[in-house]
C-alpha cells in the first residue's frame, strides 16, 4: 500500500515536470515569435486545458479516479524541481535555436525570391509607361465625361427655366 502511494507520488512528480516542460514550451514560443494578445490568451487557455487533461488522465489511469492530496503535492513539487533546475537552460537554448532557424530560413527564402524580385522589377520597368499612359487617358476621359455631363445638365436646366 505504501509502495503504491510512493510510486503514485513519483508519477505525479513526473507529471509536474511535464507540466513545467509544457509551460516552457509556451514561454519559448512567446520569446521566439511576436504574438498578439489574443493569441497569448489562446495559448494560456490551451496550456491550462492540456494541464488539466494530463492530470485527469493520470488520476484515472494510475489511481482509478481517486483524488489524493499527495498527488497534487507531487505535481507541484515536480514542477518546482523542474523550474528551479533546468527550466532556464531549456528556455534559453531552445529560444536561441528557434531564432537561429528563423534567421536561416528567412535568408534562404530571400535567396530563393531573388530571381522573382528581379523578374517583377523588370516587368514593372517595362510596363510602367504603358500602364501609366492608360491610367492617365482613362482619368482624363472620365473627367471629360463628367464635365460634359455637367455642361449638358446645366444647359437642360437653363432651357427649362
Amino acid at each position: 500500500m505504501v509502495t503504491d502511494q510512493a510510486l503514485l507520488f513519483l508519477i505525479f512528480i513526473v507529471n509536474g515536470i511535464i507540466i513545467g516542460l509544457l509551460f516552457d514550451f509556451f514561454r519559448i514560443l512567446r520569446r521566439s515569435f511576436k504574438t498578439k494578445d489574443f493569441i497569448t490568451y489562446i495559448e494560456d487557455i490551451l496550456f491550462w486545458v492540456l494541464t488539466g487533461l494530463l492530470l485527469l488522465y493520470s488520476i484515472f489511469t494510475f489511481n482509478n479516479g481517486e483524488i489524493r492530496l499527495y498527488m497534487f503535492i507531487g505535481a507541484i513539487l515536480g514542477c518546482i524541481i523542474y523550474m528551479l533546475s533546468i527550466s532556464n537552460f531549456i528556455v534559453k537554448i531552445n529560444t536561441k535555436i528557434i531564432i537561429s532557424l528563423k534567421n536561416i530560413l528567412s535568408k534562404i527564402i530571400n535567396i530563393i525570391f531573388i530571381p522573382f524580385k528581379f523578374i517583377i522589377k523588370f516587368f514593372r520597368n517595362i510596363l510602367k509607361k504603358p500602364i501609366s499612359f492608360i491610367f492617365i487617358n482613362i482619368s482624363q476621359t472620365i473627367k471629360n465625361l463628367f464635365k460634359n455631363s455637367k455642361n449638358t445638365n446645366d444647359k437642360k436646366s437653363k432651357n427649362q427655366i
